[in-house]
């Protein structure tokens, strides 16, 4: 799934959602509908008229509060509309949702230490990473067919997501996922086609260095 021969230059940007309160404290978000902070929305007007700058043909977005926030944002910059999509929601960790790392790793310590090595894991009962691609990574796609040659496709998401969904669009193994850091809030990562397929081109830009508060830190 990443690509195909002749590719059209076209480029996606994956683009994940400003802060809320429980990046800060540091809690499990998963599919819990958490909005976004003061700074969060800051985040997002910035990095908005930064993503304007690279002439978007379309945005897409998770359904979730804090992605929508976040797209709109971009759309009253460009004028585009957004279209949502319940497929580009934040990986379900369902017991763990909720929770901060600290309180996961001692009431689910055997599941956190494994999910920390690498292994597939359904944290708290929730979704495996590579189901998360499943569903994703087919929006993603299709959206993309549909751009002119040369377009970029916004897509708006989440940390956890955009990693497994950058992972599979490049054709690496699951288990290499994790080479791909995380994004810091309101950063975005950027993939070309190519000849041979989609090549990563940016990670984690658009600001300066700052920590990565999420699932996925």
């Amino acid at each position: 799934m990443n690509g195909r021969p002749g590719g059209r230059g076209r480029r996606l940007v994956l683009w994940r959602h400003g802060q809320t309160a429980w990046n800060v404290e540091r809690r499990f978000q998963g599919t819990t509908d958490i909005e976004l902070t003061g700074t969060g929305v800051a985040q997002a007007r910035r990095s908005a008229r930064l993503l304007a700058a690279l002439r978007p043909d379309a945005i897409v977005a998770s359904d979730l509060g804090r992605a929508k926030a976040t797209a709109a944002e971009l759309a009253a910059v460009t004028g585009l509309a957004v279209t949502h999509h319940a497929e580009l929601r934040e990986t379900y960790a369902g017991a763990w949702q909720g929770l901060t790392h600290e309180e996961i790793a001692e009431r689910y310590g055997e599941q956190y230490a494994a999910w920390k090595r690498g292994e597939p894991v359904r944290r708290g009962g929730g979704e495996l990473e590579t189901e998360v691609a499943d569903r994703a990574a087919p929006v993603v796609l299709s959206h993309a067919e549909k751009l002119p040659d040369g377009g970029t496709l916004v897509v708006v998401s989440h940390g956890g997501t955009i990693r497994t969904t950058i992972g599979r669009l490049l054709g690496l193994e699951a288990r290499s996922w994790e080479a791909l850091g995380g994004l810091s809030n309101c950063c975005w990562s950027v993939l070309g086609e190519g000849a041979r397929g989609w090549r990563l081109l940016e990670h984690n830009a658009g600001t300066l260095p700052e920590p990565v508060l999420g699932d996925d830190d």
